[in-house]
């Protein structure tokens, strides 16, 4: 049995109690939140559950095995780090951690300690970028040309970061586990409206070895709320609408064909490819759920989670990226050896 506590009762900790509770081989020992009336309502919805505004008891209580982090990201690697070296598993909610250098310090002291740090990045757990996942790698959408992905809502604006590093992070996740890849390259453009100093719209976008690229376009100031990712292939086309509450994925059988012989220029017409449109079965399952089962099982069994501390680091690695592009005015980030639009070092990857 792991004995699991909670630091972070905000808006998302009562999610991960409720889900750890659920999961097989996982009690739930504290919740620790410095305000004393989230932690009330924490304890009217599990009064089995012990809990504190101490966080230094909660870190060093020889009765926890594992510490789940979901506070504010400037917190994340100061908090993880101390857990690591108390020898706690860790659980840290999204971003890892707000540098490069940071994310590899808590995976080195991880590793040191023979520990389990692991990254909520909770959409990989879902079912349906599970099936997107194996039905781009079947090759049924040919070769993926371009991934259009867009996460936008009217509010929920925060002060420590931008809404590429608030939002962002689930797309590029997502990105990453579909397409198994890094990219290349990164850049980035966005503006501040309501706070001068916080972005709250950006477009990301990744260039991959192949040729193919994506674009990530966050907001915080959008009348809607949007959740939907496009994947445009050689032969079909995906859309995945995570606000659809049953038919998420939809595959079109669409695309544009150039013909491969022509004598004349006259010739040469593209050809317009229209199939069928068709919704995938897929069994939803609450993806935190799934997460938070992984995160017991990793801690048991020493396997891997499809998001542990490397993932974290990748997804960092690309948000630190765009970071520098958007202060260069969107100036192209290699990630690896290259060098950037402004001739200085890159973002090694």
């Amino acid at each position: 049995m792991t004995n699991v506590s909670v630091l972070g009762c905000g808006y998302w900790g009562p999610n991960l109690v409720r889900n750890l509770k659920s999961a097989t081989g996982c009690r739930v020992r504290k919740v620790c939140d410095l305000r004393a009336e989230r932690l009330a309502y924490l304890k009217d919805m599990h009064p089995d559950v012990e809990v504190t505004q101490d966080f230094a008891s909660v870190i060093d209580s020889e009765d926890t095995d594992a510490l789940v982090i979901a506070t504010p990201i400037k917190t994340h690697y100061p908090l993880a780090r101390l857990a690591l070296l108390a020898g706690k598993h860790v659980f840290v909610e999204k971003p890892l951690a707000t540098s490069v250098a940071e994310c590899e310090e808590l995976l080195s002291l991880a590793k040191a300690r023979s520990l389990v740090i692991m990254v909520g990045h909770t959409f990989v757990y879902s079912p349906t970028v599970r099936k997107i996942k194996e039905v781009v790698a079947s090759g049924d959408l040919g070769e993926v040309i371009y991934i259009s992905s867009r996460r936008l809502n009217l509010g929920l604006l925060q002060q420590d970061m931008n809404v590429a590093w608030d939002l962002a992070p689930h797309d590029i996740s997502i990105i990453l586990y579909v397409l198994g890849k890094m990219p290349l390259s990164v850049n980035c453009q966005g503006k501040a409206h309501v706070n001068p100093n916080v972005e709250d719209v950006t477009n990301i976008t990744l260039n991959f070895a192949n040729g193919g690229f994506a674009i990530i376009h966050n907001s915080w100031i959008d009348p809607r709320k949007v959740r939907e990712t496009t994947i445009v292939g050689t032969r079909k086309m995906l859309v995945y609408d995570d606000i659809e509450p049953l038919d998420k994925m939809r595959i079109f059988d669409k695309c544009v064909e150039i013909p491969p012989h022509y004598d004349t220029f006259a010739e040469f017409t593209y050809s317009y490819h229209y199939g069928d449109m068709y919704v995938p079965y897929i069994k939803q399952v609450e993806p935190l759920k799934v997460e938070c089962q992984s995160f017991v099982d990793s801690i048991e069994t020493g396997v891997a989670s499809d998001s542990d501390g490397r993932e974290g680091l990748k997804v960092v690695r690309i948000l630190v990226a765009a970071s520098e592009s958007l202060k260069n005015n969107g100036a192209l980030v290699e990630l690896g050896d290259g060098k950037r639009a402004d001739g200085k070092k890159a973002v090694t990857a």
